[in-house]
């Protein structure tokens, strides 16, 4: 909340909604400055790992995929299995964790700099817009415009190259799923034969054009639930971006600084007009506030053509304006960061001691010992096998810490990769050697002559 502004009215409408309860389209003023140019070469960065991750490749096989259906994930060239998802869901856990410390500290400067969404609206589809149809004035005399050659074309021409990137997105969507095999299989096979990829694709199409072609704003400000989570994460000592209200308070116009003592702010608009969705930081901060830093570069160069100070809208906590109280950590921010030190700590040891492959070793259960030939007795046991790696494994089992025998159940242990092998196997023992009603033995499992796994288990 903006402590200087006593009107409060604005918190009874939301900025795209009218009076009249329909939707308000946003025409923002193309924003330029340093923080618009900085954010505009991390936008090519990360909008360059996006497309180009499906295609690296780490030794011929995927750097990125995420496949539900096959239930395969790859990060970072690293592989994990369903017998990894504990390590997944910390690594889940985590990434919210830090979340809630950046945002506790700074705020919603995720959307504004990193959101897949803001990026592409702000960085790809409102680029073309300008391109085409000129700055926010411009867009809305054409709008308000009666249809006309010009007005056809130039609106033909936005929506097929906003269709045409929304193809590009869904296929790369699409990519990190299936793989970029699988997807060229689809783009070059005939349709019969991938027809559930080829509606795949069209639907996620229709998505993500459906998205950034008319509903944009609506995505943060309605569907989103980060933006209403800055009301229990956010407090006076979070730095957001804020207006200072000490500074610039009363506004006037800059032709009655003379006259008046006024503030700084001469109600130019600027940082409204550039707003994305709308708003007025002026009145604080706010659900649809999205931290893009457009009113900040616009409120810039308006102190620069004044011949003021910078800084009237700027990155700061509400403390910092109110009472020159400069950043400090709370018990809050402690409390995150120690959990999030934690979390960090044992993705690391789990990910340090995880092996290429997972063995289990049971006894089956519910079968009882078995009289053998020879005075033998044996026992059953279920094997199961993971294989992380893309090698395919062969393996075998020998029998430790005992003598006896271990007699595999089927045709020798060779695994797939990223499969399972599921299988039994029996241990004879000579009846005089066994001493106790459970006696400890140890199987060694063994692949390509090394010993990969020891493990324990009862007679």
């Amino acid at each position: 909340m903006n402590e200087g502004n006593t009107d409060e009215s604005y918190r009874d409408t939301i900025s795209i909604v009218s009076d009249e309860g329909k939707r308000k389209w946003i025409y923002p003023k193309k924003p330029k400055g340093r923080f618009y140019t900085a954010r505009t070469v991390i936008s090519i960065f990360l909008l360059a790992f996006l497309f180009g991750s499906p295609f690296i490749r780490i030794d011929g096989h995927p750097f990125m995929l995420f496949n539900i259906i096959k239930r395969e994930f790859i990060l970072f060239g690293l592989v994990f299995t369903p017998q990894d998802f504990y390590i997944f869901g910390l690594v889940m856990i985590a990434s919210f964790v830090a979340l809630f410390l950046v945002t506790a500290v700074f705020g919603r400067i995720f959307c504004g700099w990193v959101c897949p969404q803001t990026i592409f609206l702000e960085m790809v589809f409102r680029k073309i817009e300008y391109f085409i149809e000129g700055n926010y004035k411009s867009q809305m005399d054409l709008n308000n415009s009666p249809w006309g050659i010009k007005k056809f074309f130039k609106k033909i021409s936005k929506y097929i190259i906003f269709f045409l990137i929304s193809f590009a997105i869904a296929n790369t969507f699409l990519a990190y799923i299936i793989g970029t095999d699988e997807l060229w299989k689809i783009i070059t096979d005939p349709v019969s034969q991938h027809v559930s990829g080829f509606i795949s694709i069209i639907i996620f199409t229709g998505l993500f054009y459906f998205v950034f072609a008319w509903f944009r704003e609506q995505a943060c400000i309605l569907v989103c639930p980060y933006g209403r989570l800055q009301s229990v994460l956010l407090d006076k000592n979070s730095i957001v971006i804020a207006y200072d209200f000490i500074r610039g308070e009363p506004r006037g116009k800059f032709t009655q600084k003379e006259e008046k003592s006024l503030g700084d702010c001469i109600d130019c608009k600027k940082c409204v007009n550039v707003c994305p969705t709308g708003i007025d930081i002026r009145n604080g901060t706010q659900l649809e506030c999205v931290n893009c830093t457009a009113c900040i570069d616009a409120c810039d160069s308006v102190m620069d053509k004044i011949d003021l100070p910078r800084g009237l809208i700027r990155y700061d906590s509400m403390e910092g304006i109110s009472n020159k109280v400069k950043f400090r950590w709370t018990p809050r921010i402690i409390g995150y960061c120690a959990v999030l030190v934690v979390l960090v700590s044992t993705i690391g040891v789990l990910l340090a001691n995880r092996s290429d492959t997972d063995v289990s070793i049971l006894r089956t259960p519910g079968m009882l010992y078995q009289n053998q030939p020879d005075n033998k007795v044996s026992n059953l046991y279920n094997l199961h096998i993971s294989n992380k790696t893309f090698e395919e494994k062969s393996m075998k089992l020998e029998l430790d810490g005992i003598e006896g025998e271990l007699k595999l159940l089927g045709n020798e242990i060779i695994i797939k990769p990223l499969e399972i092998y599921e299988g039994n196997f029996l241990i004879l023992i000579q009846k005089e050697k066994i001493k106790l009603t459970n006696t400890p033995v140890r199987i060694k499992v063994i692949s390509d002559g090394k010993v990969i796994e020891d493990i324990s288990t009862t007679f």
